[in-house]
């Protein structure tokens, strides 16, 4: 299943959303205009979804309603999160769910339901407040999407959220996980637990992915040879590859040994190619070359391609790239151009704005017709002022 389309009020940076969502999605936008935040709305319906979750801790993670309500709401301050779930193939709405949320006024200030709504096709199975939210209002501070004994005749909503990955794997923590001390994040979205996941994947399917990974590696770092699983004399895993150079047989080197960009994308490839779930990516292209950088586009379709049709993932990255832009390849309405303003940020698919879709048939890429608009229109005013004050 895929995130077909999503509509979002008073959430974060954005206090009015309704987009369609392909298999592959690209956000576009300058700083600060809620490239992470629109990640996050996945992030929280998985949080409360997972077991040892809910909605009060997803909530309170994120330093309360407060924090997360759209600073433009005024008037309508309730928060209010509505998600299509469809097959990937032929886009066929299989779930909605919808939720809204406030602030309780007295009392202990909990987060409450104001509303929580689920459609099987065009079903609808729940509607809430009903009769036993209206005698017990305490009822209200959880959803039937958190609970197991209430959620059977949509579990299946409640898994695919569980099972949304974020990742933003930063190097140092794989190279040296003890090095960090404290409680490991649910979900591991920075890697430190990478090398653990790796190894306790099956040996067949672990031999089989490191293969594709070496292969599609070949493009960035073509001296690498036999990326492999081994373990230490203690028994920590470790990934192991082969380097040819002037000597014959080249040399072996760890993940210790690996550049910060080599680790970042044996990360992504693995990614892509374990799991069927959503997977949110935060800039991909942080440490890689600008050349490699071109190609992850088209990279991770091949990947993809090579999977059967239900395992695809569907990937929401963010990026402020225009080297992985220029691919030709992404079309308009796999971008989503976030856009700020007083009222708040507005989101638009590329391909709605005709400007853009005419530069787009023109022959121009994404890179070409989008990021010129995603440039701070007071930015030339910065440089120059910037560069008067010097003269002076």
């Amino acid at each position: 299943m895929i995130v077909s389309h999503i509509v979002l009020k008073n959430w974060r940076n954005f206090q009015s959303v309704d987009v369609e969502l392909g298999n592959r999605v690209f956000l576009v936008g300058p700083n600060a205009s809620g490239k992470s935040n629109f990640l996050d709305v996945f992030r929280f319906l998985r949080d409360i979804a997972k077991p040892g979750g809910g909605l009060q801790k997803a909530i309170s993670d994120r330093g309360g309603l407060s924090k997360i309500r759209c600073l433009a709401a005024r008037k309508k301050p309730n928060v209010e999160i509505e998600v299509s779930l469809a097959k990937s193939a032929t886009k066929e709405t299989l779930w909605k769910y919808a939720l809204g949320i406030k602030q309780e006024v007295r009392g202990r200030h909990d987060t409450l339901l104001t509303y929580e709504k689920v459609w099987k096709g065009n079903q609808q199975i729940l509607t809430r407040p009903d009769s036993n939210d209206e005698q017990d209002k305490l009822r209200l501070t959880q959803t039937h999407l958190e609970q197991i004994s209430l959620n059977q005749e949509f579990r299946e909503i409640s898994k695919f959220f569980d099972s949304v990955q974020y990742l933003h794997l930063i190097p140092q923590l794989v190279r040296n996980p003890s090095a960090f001390p404290g409680p490991t994040i649910p979900g591991d979205p920075y890697g430190r637990n990478f090398l653990e996941r790796v190894a306790r994947t099956t040996e067949k399917k672990r031999e089989r992915l490191l293969k594709k990974i070496e292969e599609a590696l070949r493009v960035a770092v073509p001296q690498l040879k036999n990326l492999t699983e081994t373990k230490d004399e203690v028994g920590f895993p470790h990934l192991e590859a082969t380097y040819e150079h002037w000597r014959r047989r080249g040399v072996k080197q760890r993940e210790d040994q690996f550049s910060d960009g080599t680790l970042r994308l044996i990360g992504l490839l693995w990614s892509l190619l374990d799991g069927d779930s959503l997977l949110l990516l935060e800039e991909p292209e942080l440490s890689l070359n600008s050349g490699i950088v071109s190609k992850l586009p088209a990279l991770m379709h091949r990947l993809q391609q090579q999977k059967k049709s239900r395992q695809r993932r569907q990937v929401i990255l963010s990026t402020h790239s225009a080297e992985l832009l220029s691919d030709k390849g992404i079309g308009g309405e796999e971008v989503l151009i976030l856009s700020p303003s007083a009222e708040g940020t507005e989101v638009k698919v590329a391909s709605s704005i005709r400007e853009i879709r005419d530069l787009l048939e023109g022959g121009l890429s994404i890179a070409d017709a989008v990021l010129p608009k995603t440039v701070p229109k007071n930015i030339k005013d910065f440089y120059q002022t910037d560069y008067q004050t010097e003269l002076f």
